[in-house]
């Protein structure tokens, strides 16, 4: 399957199921997230503020701050970029491009200081290869945390036995579904 292809199968599969039942799903999730010494032991943290279909991280973002973490949330500049910046709270939030919530603010850019990242995907398989949804943000992104710990984050039914990839696609260290 090409990732066209997965893709529209994933979108499919998604189709199938309430955001009520994927909240629910969610909860499982966030609490294996929470579990995980990578996260435990993580001091900054790159992950995203969910969209309706992916796995929910609005509450996550939230209680990883109150723990203390440092937590840099993506911002869409443009057809092509993204920018890091660090969350503040709920009330530093704005509606931007993608009608995704991101952070003001000013760009946080010290990549090398990122231990963990939490990245949404389309699907994942065991190997870690991650199929985004076809604009390469996350990958040019990533490509710069040379030594940051990627970590994919799904629905059980968005990982698949092979994704197929490019050899500029990043790959996961681990996947949570």
């Amino acid at each position: 399957m090409n990732k066209s292809d997965l893709r529209q199968e994933i979108r499919k599969r998604k189709g199938e199921f309430s955001q009520q039942y994927l909240d629910e799903l969610s909860i499982g999730i966030v609490d294996r997230i929470l579990s995980n010494p990578k996260v435990i032991e993580a001091h900054t943290i790159f992950l995203y503020y969910s969209l309706p279909g992916e796995v929910n991280t609005h509450l996550l973002v939230d209680y990883l701050r109150n723990m203390g973490k440092r937590i840099l949330l993506p911002v869409v500049i443009d057809s092509k970029n993204m920018e890091i910046r660090e969350y503040r709270g709920t009330d530093s939030m704005i509606l931007g491009s993608m009608n995704i919530m991101e952070p003001t603010g000013k760009a946080f850019v010290e990549y090398e200081k990122i231990d963990l990242a939490l990245v949404p995907g389309m699907s994942f398989d065991s190997a870690g290869h991650r199929l985004g949804r076809g604009k390469g943000y996350y990958d040019r992104t990533l490509a710069q945390m040379k030594n940051t710990y990627k970590i994919g984050v799904c629905f059980y039914f968005q990982k698949v036995e092979d994704v197929p990839f490019l050899p500029n696609d990043i790959l996961m260290d681990e996947v949570i579904c």
